[in-house]
């Protein structure tokens, strides 16, 4: 059986987003999740369509039954697993009737996953992690493609924590932002139309693709500068989680085509590594730094450079002629300027200031000049490097970017946005430095004084 191809891998990522507002990410994941056999978490308020993705889900899956229920403290194992058979318990066997159950599923959505009691989450963890279902004395292969935990909060019991990481992957989901609420109030109902949905063969190929897939050199080196920061943090993964989660990138590698799976499949990390949504922005910086080195940049190097270079050119530019009274040839040269805004109908006013400022302006040694654009010219030459650097980087992003399925476009688009950022600024900063250049190449020269060589300008870290 070939693989899904990206084509129809998208057509379904879109009619799972169809009508859902800021849930590109948790769309994608859900489905990346199931495809790689784990479990999903979605932690958020109510009214946050989380049940509605849980939904869309398991109709992305041709043939996986649905089961869907909201767990209580009083919820009983029968509501999840079946009833007793009472034919059963008349030869001596202890055996639950499990068919349209969960043990039976194969997309199932648990609502407040974290309100059951201990007996069903002691028999949820085997089935979850294992596969199997203990049914009377037996252990009965279940067909369980994903199973989608839902709460408004995380586990605030230390004993739910086993439970809590048999969900590889976990999704903040929050009500829509501003930007999005008009879209939102005019949202219309409508029925989504799956095409194409997910077989077992399907996923019986992914399985079989994703375990050729190669783990990267750059994303080895990735994970182990991760694993390091998590430990600082007192956050560290178990050696179970870190292997799930190679396979799930595997998975999204295999699916798009990939031989290899690379430090960029490692935007996942704050889904993955984060144990409560407080702990994803952080995670979220460091792969924008560290594995997509995509951070919007202003450049204050650069920026305290041309400043002072401004700076030193007005100076320069309102000193008055050696010998001459400092504040009266001063005053005359901002008097001329003043008078160059005037008009009249033979341009005579502006010849008259033009000439009387010419007169009052100091002249510089070609020497003094010429270090002066010297200086300008080094830093140019370093935010010149430092501009390749970026849109070398800005480039082989773009690049790397051709082609994910899974990376959600707004992520995408974010970093570019950063890399466009720090661009505009370089660009602006060396427009101010030409404009600058220019105005110390146009001051007076006169090649009569003494060639002395002007201490630097002083550049404030």
């Amino acid at each position: 059986m070939a693989l899904p191809t990206p084509i129809r891998l998208r057509t379904l990522l879109d009619a799972l987003n169809d009508g859902l507002l800021e849930r590109e990410a948790p769309v994608r994941l859900m489905l990346l999740t199931a495809l790689a056999g784990a479990h999903v978490l979605l932690l958020g308020p109510p009214g946050t369509a989380k049940s509605e993705l849980a939904r869309r889900l398991q109709r992305a899956f041709a043939d996986a039954p649905w089961f869907e229920r909201l767990l209580t403290r009083f919820s009983t194992p029968e509501e999840l697993f079946g009833p007793l058979s009472l034919k059963a318990l008349e030869a001596d066997r202890y055996e639950r009737l499990t068919a349209g159950f969960l043990p039976t599923a194969g997309v199932a959505f648990l609502d407040e996953v974290y309100k059951a009691n201990s007996a069903i989450l002691n028999a949820l963890l085997t089935l979850l992690h294992e596969r199997v279902f203990d049914n009377g004395s037996g252990r009965v292969p279940v067909p369980l493609v994903c199973v989608v935990g839902a709460s408004n909060e995380g586990p605030a019991d230390e004993a739910l924590q086993a439970f809590h990481d048999r969900f590889l992957v976990r999704v903040p989901v929050a009500p829509v932002g501003d930007a999005s609420f008009a879209a939102l109030l005019r949202l219309e109902a409508g029925c989504v139309d799956m095409t194409q949905p997910l077989t077992g063969a399907d996923r019986d190929a992914v399985a079989r693709a994703a375990r050729s897939v190669a783990l990267g050199d750059d994303l080895l080196a990735a994970c182990s500068a991760l694993r390091a920061q998590l430990a600082a943090d007192k956050q560290p993964l178990s050696d179970r989680r870190w292997r799930q989660w190679m396979d799930l990138l595997r998975t999204a590698a295999a699916t798009e085509g990939r031989p290899t799976a690379d430090a960029l499949d490692l935007w996942t990390a704050p889904y993955v590594a984060a144990a409560t949504p407080a702990e994803v922005p952080a995670l979220q910086a460091w792969v924008d730094a560290e594995v997509a080195q995509a951070v919007p940049q202003d450049a204050p190097w650069l920026t305290h450079a041309v400043e002072a270079f401004e700076m030193q050119l007005q100076v320069e530019q309102m000193a008055p002629v050696d010998g001459a009274e400092g504040d009266d040839a001063a005053g005359k040269l901002a008097l001329a300027r003043a008078i160059g805004g005037g008009q009249d109908d033979g341009g005579m006013l502006r010849i008259v200031s033009a000439s009387l400022e010419d007169r009052l302006r100091r002249r510089w040694s070609p020497v003094h000049v010429q270090a002066r654009l010297a200086q300008i010219d080094e830093i140019v030459a370093q935010a010149a490097v430092a501009r390749e650097t970026v849109a070398a980087q800005a480039q082989a992003l773009q690049a790397r970017l051709a082609g994910r399925v899974w990376l959600p476009p707004t992520l995408a688009e974010r970093w570019q946005a950063a890399h466009a950022h720090t661009l505009a600024v370089l660009d602006a900063l060396l427009t101010r430095l030409a404009t600058t250049r220019a105005g110390f190449a146009a001051q007076p020269q006169d090649t009569a004084l003494p060639a002395d060589r002007p201490s630097p300008v002083v550049i404030d870290p």
